[in-house]
């Protein structure tokens, strides 16, 4: 997945970098996602406390902590079949 003005945004940072500076510093910078948009903050608030050591290690972390608003239909799969008890039971065709 790439995340447009994050990649030069996670280059621009003086690493290390606890989540609570990049909070501060960039918490307001708009992610667009497939169904939505969200901030740096908004993700990044999502996860425990820690230090970033590099830039991949900031946007592998970043990605990790994306909503729901960064991928397809929730619960979808093309390659398997769903769990037993699982809420996204295909419709039941009859022939």
């Amino acid at each position: 997945m790439h995340l447009p003005g994050t990649v030069t945004l996670a280059d621009e940072l003086e690493y290390p970098a606890t989540t609570d500076e990049l909070i501060a510093a960039y918490g307001d910078q708009p992610i667009e996602l497939p169904n939505g948009t969200e901030t740096v903050g908004d993700a990044l608030g999502r996860i425990s406390r820690e230090t970033f050591e590099s830039p991949d290690e900031f946007r592998l972390t970043l990605q990790s902590a994306l909503s729901d608003k960064a991928v397809g239909r929730v619960g979808y799969s093309d390659r398997d079949p769903n769990p037993p008890g699982s809420v996204y039971q295909p419709q039941q065709l009859s022939f």
